[in-house]
């Protein structure tokens, strides 16, 4: 199954960071439940900034980060427990909120069983990180203070696309792009499974290249190889752009660069083998100036067993 979300690039992070904040609270809610504390994840944060002292709904609002809402619900959850209490505040227009005794000793259990268990499980996935998490994550949080996501979109300007050398970086894309639109029509067969898990191998080292197109909000959207199958003759292969990505031309785009690159190669043959399966993309080499070939099919339809449609690039 298509991961959607982690597919769809930044233009689903906010999904995204949603599902693993998900993720990662219930983890935390198991934790909890261990150490027979009758509490959510969503109540941790109140309960932390209680500790150090009573507060008004606002200032525990602002201390979580949460909507002044939302945090009256929490505390009005930890009245009906017996963990949390009005008290009298100087400002008659405004009313404190502090731990009762019981809740005293649930902060302490909570701080001893619970917080040093998930900070720690955390943190063995944060060794597998690059970089400080944490601080690129405060990043992002002040960005948003300064600017939503909505005044940011309002300014965006339209998907622009870019072109993309390859990378070892990149090798995972190269992979799963192909074999998403291969597996939803075909089965991927030997010939595929080498090139793709091997790209290095098979098509970099013997002469040909691989390129990507980036659309901007989405992240690498699409690929194309050329293999290089003999002097002077190379192979157009492993195209497949993601459904994410359909109406931004972005095939049509990497189609052109890629025909340039060929010619930089030296290519004076350049063919491509697919399937009449594939209409939309045979109207696009067509466009682009391939044509349908009988002698290409011979020499190397035989490679794949869903061939049935070979090209030659004759010149725009």
């Amino acid at each position: 199954m298509i991961d959607v979300v982690a597919q769809m690039g930044p233009a689903f992070l906010g999904s995204r960071l949603k599902r693993l904040g998900e993720r990662m609270q219930a983890g935390a809610a198991s934790v909890l439940s261990d150490a027979d504390i009758p509490l959510q994840p969503g109540h941790m944060p109140a309960m932390a900034a209680l500790r150090t002292g009573p507060k008004t709904v606002g200032q525990l609002a602002e201390a979580s980060g949460t909507s002044q809402p939302g945090m009256t619900r929490t505390v009005s959850q930890l009245k009906r427990l017996g963990l949390a209490r009005d008290e009298a505040c100087d400002d008659q227009r405004s009313r404190m909120i502090a731990l009762t005794d019981e809740g005293e000793r649930m902060a302490r259990r909570i701080a001893e069983l619970v917080w040093p268990r998930v900070g720690a499980a955390a943190e063995e996935i944060l060794t597998l990180v690059e970089g400080d998490f944490l601080r690129q994550l405060a990043i992002i949080e002040d960005a948003l203070a300064q600017a939503s996501i909505a005044e940011r979109a309002t300014r965006a300007r339209p998907s622009t696309l870019t072109l993309r050398e390859y990378s070892p970086a990149l090798a995972r894309e190269f992979h799963d792009i192909n074999a998403e639109w291969i597996e939803s029509m075909f089965v991927i067969e030997e010939t595929d499974r080498k090139v793709l898990e091997n790209p290095q191998e098979h098509i970099l080292d013997p002469g040909g290249d691989i390129l990507f197109v980036e659309a901007g909000g989405l992240g690498i959207v699409g690929t194309c190889a050329l293999q290089k199958t003999g002097p002077g003759a190379f192979e157009l292969t492993k195209m497949g752009v993601r459904e994410s990505a359909r109406g931004l031309k972005a095939g049509e785009f990497l189609l052109h660069h890629v025909i340039n690159r060929a010619r930089a190669l030296g290519a004076e043959k350049l063919y491509l083998l697919t399937n009449r399966k594939c209409a939309a993309a045979i109207h696009l080499y067509e466009k682009l100036g391939f044509e349908h070939d009988a002698g290409i099919m011979d020499e190397y339809a035989a490679r794949y067993e869903r061939c049935d449609v070979a090209m030659l690039y004759k010149g725009d």
